[in-house]
C-alpha cells in the first residue's frame, strides 16, 4: 500500500467499538487526561508544546479558523471576522467582524483594537514566540469600530494560515493582557467556547463554559484537564472511567490496546507530528559533514516505524512533511547502511567511534523514540549519550543551544515556507536575537526560502522549495525520521458535534457542540 493510500485510509479513522458499558452518564463535566507532567505556559503567543496548544485552542478564537475536525487550510471559515477582502495584488486585506464577540470575565466587547493588538503582540519577538512568522506584515489597524486592515510588504503563501486560532492567531484581549501583567500566562483569557478557571500546577487546569460564547452557550459546562505523564496511569484512569478522554500513547500498540476498552472510540488523525534529529554543525565532531552523513546512514526509517507501527506512523523523507504545499521527495537519501556508517566515521578521523549528547524530554512518545535511535545508532559505534529532563525544561534548554543533538517532534500549518523558514532558515538559529527553532545552525537554503515567500508564480515556487530541502538534505544538517499521527481516545458516548479526521492543533476541537449522549 502506498504512503498516499495509507494517509487517506487513517486520516478519517475513527475506530468505535461495538461493546458498550453499564456506566452512567457523565453529566456536562469532560475529564481528560493528557501525556505531560505540567504546563509550559497558557501565554498563547508563547506556548510551543502540544499539550499547551490543544488546551489554549478551546479558550481561543481567530479572526478565521479551520473548521472543527479537518486540518487543512482549504477549510477556512470565517471566526471573529465576518468576511474579508483582498486588493488584486494581494497586498491589503481587510477584515470586516462579528460586533457580538465578548471577552472572557468583566473584561468587555472585543473589537478591532483587540485584534491589532493581538497580531501586533504575535509579531513582537519580546511577547511571541511565533514573531518571524509575522515579518512581512507592514502595518496592523483598526480602520474602523470593528473593522481591521493588514498591509503586506509582499505576497506570502497563507495569510489566513497566520490568523487561525493557532499560535499567534490567537486573539487575546488587550485590557486583560495588561491588567494581569505576568499573571496572564497562567490565566489566559481570550473569547472562545470555554474560560479558564484555575490551575494547578502538575495537577489540572480547569475550565468552565462561556455563557456569552458567540456561537452559542457550550452544552459541556467544565473541563477538567488533568496532567498524567504515565500512559499506563492514564490508560488506567480512562478504563475505570475517571477520565472520558485521553491523549494516546503514539504507537499501534496502544491503539489496538484501547480500543478493546468497552464504549470507546479512538482517533488517529492528521496532521503528524514529525519527528526529526537535529544536528548542532556548530559542535564537534558534527562540524564534519562525513559525522553527519554517518549518522544518517545509522538510522534505519524502517526499523522505525515498524516500531512505533505502520498503521499509525509515515516515514519521512524530506525536511518538510509530506502532505505539506510544496514538499517534495526528490532529496538525496542515505540508505541505511553500518558498513558505511563506519567508513565515513574512519575517514573523519573516527575509526573507534564517537560520542555525542542530548537534553531529552521525559515525554514518553518522544523518549521511546529517542532510545530506539541511540540503539541504531550503537551498532555504528555512535554512542548518543541522553540528558532527560521535564518536558518544558527540555524546550527551555535546546533553545539555549545546550544540546548537540535535538529530537524535535513538531507539526505546524502545512505550508513549506513555514517548517523551512522556522527550522532551516539563518534567522531562526537558536541562541540569535531572531531564533525560533533552527536548532542545527543550518543556513545553506536561505536564498531559496527567502526567494519562494514572493514567487507567484506555483511552479517556480514549488521549485525553489524543492531546492531548499535538497540543500538541506545534502548537507544533513537534520535527519527526518517518520511522521506520528495523532492518537486521542474517548468515551462513545461524548459526541463532538463533527467528524474527526484531524486538528491543525493536535486535539480535538471541544466547541459548544460538544456533549454527553446519555
Amino acid at each position: 500500500m502506498t504512503t498516499k493510500a495509507i494517509l487517506a485510509g487513517l486520516t478519517g479513522l475513527l475506530v468505535a467499538t461495538s461493546l458498550s458499558t453499564g456506566a452512567e452518564a457523565a453529566g456536562d463535566t469532560l475529564n481528560i487526561g493528557m501525556g505531560t507532567a505540567d504546563a509550559g505556559t497558557l501565554d498563547p503567543h508563547v506556548a510551543t508544546t502540544t499539550p499547551d496548544k490543544g488546551l489554549l485552542y478551546w479558550m481561543m478564537s481567530g479572526l478565521v479558523r479551520i473548521e472543527p475536525g479537518k486540518a487543512s487550510p482549504e477549510f477556512i471559515e470565517p471566526d471573529i471576522a465576518e468576511s474579508w477582502e483582498t486588493s488584486e495584488d494581494g497586498l491589503t486585506w481587510v477584515f470586516k467582524m462579528r460586533e457580538d464577540v465578548e471577552c472572557h470575565g468583566d473584561y468587555g466587547n472585543l473589537d478591532a483594537e483587540d485584534v491589532v493588538y493581538s497580531l501586533k503582540r504575535a509579531a513582537n519577538p519580546d511577547t511571541s514566540s511565533f514573531a518571524k512568522d509575522y515579518t512581512p506584515l507592514t502595518s496592523i489597524e483598526a480602520t474602523g469600530p470593528y473593522e481591521v486592515t493588514i498591509t503586506l510588504a509582499h505576497a506570502i503563501p497563507s495569510l489566513l494560515g497566520l490568523l487561525v486560532p493557532y499560535h499567534g492567531g490567537n486573539i487575546v484581549c488587550q485590557d486583560a493582557v495588561e491588567a494581569l501583567g505576568d499573571d496572564f500566562k497562567t490565566n489566559p483569557i481570550g473569547t472562545g467556547p470555554f474560560m479558564f478557571a484555575e490551575y494547578q500546577p502538575q495537577q489540572f487546569v480547569r475550565l468552565v463554559a462561556n455563557p456569552e460564547y458567540f456561537r452559542g452557550e457550550p452544552a459541556i459546562k467544565e473541563i477538567n484537564y488533568r496532567y498524567i505523564p504515565s500512559d499506563a496511569a492514564r490508560d488506567l484512569a480512562f478504563q475505570a472511567g475517571e477520565i472520558d478522554m485521553i491523549y494516546g500513547r503514539q504507537d499501534q500498540t496502544w491503539v489496538e490496546r484501547i480500543s478493546q476498552v468497552p464504549g470507546t472510540k479512538v482517533a488517529v488523525m492528521v496532521p503528524g507530528e514529525m519527528s526529526v534529529i537535529h544536528l548542532n554543525m556548530t559542535m564537534p565532531p558534527l562540524d564534519d559533514i562525513r559525522v553527519r552523513r554517518a549518522i544518517a546512514h545509522a538510522i534505519d526509517r524502517d526499523t522505525m516505524v515498524a516500531f512505533k507501527g505502520a498503521d499509525v506512523t509515515l516515514p519521512s523523507v524530506s525536511v518538510v512533511p509530506e502532505g505539506y504545499l510544496g514538499y517534495t521527495d526528490d532529496v538525496p537519501l542515505y540508505e541505511f547502511s553500518v558498513e558505511k556508517a563506519k567508513e565515513l566515521l574512519a575517514e573523519a578521523g573516527h575509526p573507534d567511534g564517537i560520542t555525542i549528547n542530548a537534553i531529552h524530554t521525559t515525554l514518553p512518545g518522544m523518549l521511546t523514540t529517542m532510545e530506539a535511535i541511540q540503539a541504531l545508532l550503537r551498532e555504528a559505534d555512535i554512542n548518543m549519550e541522553i540528558q532527560t529532563v521535564e518536558h518544558a525544561t527540555f524546550h527551555s534548554q535546546i533553545r539555549e543551544d545546550a544540546s548537540q543533538v535535538v529530537h524535535y517532534s513538531a507539526a505546524r500549518f502545512p505550508v513549506a515556507d513555514v517548517y523551512l523558514t522556522q527550522f532551516f532558515h539563518s534567522d531562526s538559529i537558536v541562541g540569535t536575537p531572531t531564533a525560533v527553532t533552527n536548532f542545527s545552525h543550518c543556513a545553506v537554503a536561505d536564498e531559496e526560502i527567502e526567494a519562494a515567500r514572493t514567487e507567484t508564480d506555483p511552479e517556480a515556487q514549488a521549485a525553489l522549495w524543492a531546492t531548499a530541502q535538497q540543500k538541506i538534505a545534502e548537507e544533513v544538517c537534520a535527519v527526518p525520521i517518520y511522521q506520528n499521527l495523532q492518537l486521542w481516545a474517548w468515551k462513545d458516548t461524548l459526541d463532538l458535534g463533527y467528524e474527526m479526521t484531524g486538528s491543525l492543533n493536535l486535539s480535538p476541537a471541544v466547541t459548544e457542540k460538544a456533549h454527553f449522549t446519555e
